[in-house]
């Protein structure tokens, strides 16, 4: 049986795409998967899985801290490459670029293994978000990244446009392999969304309060609820006819996402909310973890909303997706450093079957139709006018019903194309 490592500088658990090249891999093949302990690893009996150590910062002028991080980060990395046997392919997750394409490339070099990357979004531009593009350690870690590019046997990138980027700036040929939904991600059913969020209310108040106020209210003819559902005594369960709206959102709270456009958009939503009765009251559920969520948990609980709730749930991995499937509308913040990628984001909500609002650039028309699966803005007033349209009179309008609809109709397609068939198509041929 063939062998491949696959590696990726950062939390396996945050890592959704790099998983599941592991777990395809594994149908046929010994996988070696290297990354962070964070969230769940995947498993399967042809997986070893082996977590990097934390590099422990030190008290240094920041770009020795740096050097340090990425000495350390090359050692340990390496030192779990060559700890197995020879593999046939190794493939890395691209950013980050250093060292993590160094050290591929260098046991390829050696070990004649395949060397694969897979281009997610550019390091160098990543990194041009706090230094200046034109600074020469940009530049560097620019000619870097290129450069073990070409030297790679094969490119897999997530958008025509980076393909097409990459092939004439760098004359480096990648093969598209777009992201698309795991089996988890799809539409589930209203007992689904009773039984999960009757689970999820004994954790937060937010729909536990709501939950014990109705069914202190509640008449013979309904046997339980939730805040979006309702049991009757012949246990069926049916939405509610007055239920608040829930917005829904995923961020790793880092400087490409700017979570201040959603914020402003809710206050304008709150404060016209309290002069319009048709507009309901929101649930906004942002789950993620990253280096800016404690200064923008800090933002939130200084906000005074009177119509909308923010919480910021870690759902476990399971429970991820029907959070998404329990949703009204998405919201994508993800601004994309280099222009370039797509956010897996949007691709899980499009798997649920959920419309989404995302934040505009250029290539995003390759995933997200305007009209047709949801709508893109470009500040806070757009954002705003687009939640409060989506949710007038919710959920009793029956015009914006008919669009809902459609956008959820046009979805159904999206929704049949998973992972696994798009891989075994688009990727397995390269290891097989």
């Amino acid at each position: 049986m063939k062998r491949a490592c696959v590696v990726v500088l950062g939390e396996l658990g945050r890592s959704p795409r790099t998983r599941y090249h592991a777990l395809s891999m594994a149908q046929f093949m010994e996988v070696h998967l290297i990354g962070y302990k964070g969230g769940a690893d995947p498993s399967h009996p042809n997986i070893k899985i082996s977590h990097l150590r934390t590099y422990p910062n030190t008290a240094c002028p920041p770009l020795l801290n740096y050097l340090l991080k990425s000495i350390w980060q090359t050692i340990s990395l390496f030192l779990f490459m060559i700890s197995e046997n020879r593999y046939d392919f190794v493939l890395c997750q691209n950013p980050p670029a250093i060292p993590t394409l160094f050290v591929c490339w260098i046991y390829c070099l050696f070990s004649r293994a395949k060397f694969v990357i897979d281009w997610h979004n550019y390091g160098h531009s990543i990194m041009a978000l706090a230094h200046s593009k034109e600074s020469k350690i940009v530049k560097l870690a620019s000619s870097i990244e290129y450069y073990l590019g070409r030297k790679a046997d094969y490119n897999f990138c997530v958008s025509e446009a980076m393909k097409n980027d990459l092939l004439q700036s760098q004359n480096i040929q990648c093969k598209l392999l777009y992201d698309c939904p795991s089996e988890s991600f799809r539409s589930i059913t209203d007992e689904e969304k009773h039984l999960f969020l009757t689970r999820l209310g004994v954790n937060y108040t937010v729909f536990a309060d709501d939950l014990q106020l109705e069914n202190s209210k509640r008449s013979d003819k309904i046997k339980e609820v939730t805040i979006l559902t309702e049991k009757n005594s012949e246990n069926i369960v049916s939405l509610r006819h007055q239920r608040p709206g829930i917005l829904f959102s995923s961020t790793s709270w880092t400087a490409d996402e700017d979570f201040k456009i959603l914020l402003q958009a809710l206050e304008d939503y709150d404060f016209s909310s309290m002069k319009n009765a048709q507009l309901p009251n929101l649930i906004c559920v942002i789950t993620g973890k990253g280096p800016m969520k404690d200064d923008y948990i800090q933002q939130i609980n200084e906000k005074r909303f009177r119509n909308v709730k923010i919480i910021t749930p870690w759902l476990e991995i399971n429970d991820y997706p029907r959070m998404v499937a329990c949703a009204d509308l998405g919201v994508c913040l993800h601004t994309s450093s280099s222009g370039l990628d797509l956010p897996m984001k949007i691709v899980d909500m499009f798997g649920s079957g959920l419309p989404v609002c995302a934040y505009k650039y250029p290539c995003l028309t390759e995933l997200v139709k305007e009209g047709e699966n949801g709508c893109m803005f470009e500040n806070s007033e757009q954002l705003a006018g687009q939640l409060k349209t989506w949710f007038e009179n919710f959920p009793n309008n029956s015009e914006q019903n008919k669009v809902i609809m459609k956008y959820r109709n046009n979805l159904k397609t999206f929704q049949k194309l998973q992972w696994d068939s798009n891989w075994n198509n688009r990727a397995k041929p390269i290891f097989t």
